[in-house]
């Protein structure tokens, strides 16, 4: 007869409740009696570490780490999806984070290394990053869909957390300063220049491979930058780019100096450590990304980035080859660039020794 204070217990709890009441050598066929103490035992405590795991979770929170620990493959090894995983990076919310709008968006410029200085700054825990470019500034019909539409671009961060957005079409964009100053006045500004002519290069052969996976062609680089009176083509958008000083004039009147960071794309490629440690500087965060955070991938030719659980480079559409070019073509552009060079340096207050022949 079943004692007032015990109660049977059904062959698939054994495991669960008994802890070791049964044999070895006939664990199903004896009795089997849990009292209704240890019972109650049991499930006070599963309560209770339920209970205390969620109230840490809720209250303390998870620890935080560098996002790269999302892209948890090495050189794709693993076949990785790189959209999947960006995907899933906005998707992840932990408690006390919510999206917010960018305390500092990269604003150009185009071909400078936008992409790559972004995922140099993802490694800092104070910075989390948009995945995709957002167009919100230069694009009218997006711009229309109001700030709440913009926020919900970006990540999930903490508090004391730094949210960039990168679109190096804004630095080109008329509209984009105002606009931008409209949303946030104390907003900082990276903007990453190169050698124009360089850049110019750069900006040919990404076109180039454009059309070309549409197997479509485009004409010679030295048919779109000049004239056939070998006068350069101002009325070509890549030409006009690499005009830095037209555009930055127009930011320095909207915002001023001190919340403009102009970075040095070719020091940048030569060597990122020390332009990125700036830009901590700039960004009033501690210096948490180290010059062991970079390595130099001789295969693709420019640095790489990790952690202490990965390694991550920029895609095969980064550090493509640019076309050969004649030594009197780029001798025309930069005698043409020259001028624009001088009043950009002097509006930034820095020489960045660009070649005038």
């Amino acid at each position: 007869m079943t004692s007032k204070r015990q109660v049977p217990c059904p062959p698939y709890c054994l495991a669960v409740h008994t802890w070791g009441l049964l044999s070895k050598e006939s664990p199903l066929k004896r009795p089997c009696h849990v009292s209704r103490g240890r019972l109650y035992s049991i499930c006070l405590l599963a309560f209770l570490t339920s209970f205390f795991l969620a109230l840490h979770i809720v209250f303390l929170g998870y620890p935080r780490t560098p996002l790269v620990c999302l892209d948890s493959y090495r050189g794709n090894a693993y076949n990785v999806d790189e959209e999947a995983v960006e995907s899933m990076r906005d998707r992840v919310r932990f408690p006390r984070t919510k999206r917010r709008l960018p305390q500092c968006i990269i604003i150009g410029v185009r071909k400078c290394g936008t992409r790559a200085l972004l995922e140099f700054l993802n490694l800092h825990p104070s910075i989390q990053k948009a995945s995709d470019e957002v167009h919100f500034f230069d694009e009218d019909d997006k711009y229309s869909l109001g700030l709440e539409w913009y926020r919900r671009r970006m990540p999930y961060s903490f508090a004391d957390q730094i949210t960039i957005e990168k679109s190096p079409a804004y630095f080109i964009t008329e509209s984009a300063p105002a606009r931008i100053r409209a949303m946030n006045a104390s907003v900082k500004l990276l903007l990453i220049v190169r050698d124009p002519v360089t850049r110019l290069i750069s900006d040919y052969a990404q076109l180039a491979a454009n059309k070309a996976r549409k197997d479509k062609a485009l004409a010679s680089f030295e048919e779109l930058v000049l004239h056939p009176n070998g006068q350069v083509n101002t009325a070509y958008k890549a030409v006009r780019i690499s005009m830095y000083s037209i555009f930055f004039e127009k930011w320095h009147r909207v915002f001023p100096r001190r919340q403009i960071h102009i970075v040095d794309g070719d020091d940048l490629v030569r060597d990122p450590f020390p332009e990125v440690q700036r830009i901590e500087e700039f960004l009033g965060i501690a210096h948490r990304i180290s010059k062991e955070n970079f390595f130099y991938n001789k295969t693709k030719g420019f640095y790489c980035v990790r952690n202490e659980t990965t390694e991550k480079c920029l895609n095969e559409s980064k550090g493509r080859r640019h076309p050969e070019v004649s030594e009197e073509v780029i001798h025309k552009l930069r005698q043409f660039y020259a001028p624009y060079n001088r009043m950009f340096f002097r509006a930034a207050g820095r020489d960045f020794g660009w070649p005038e022949e």
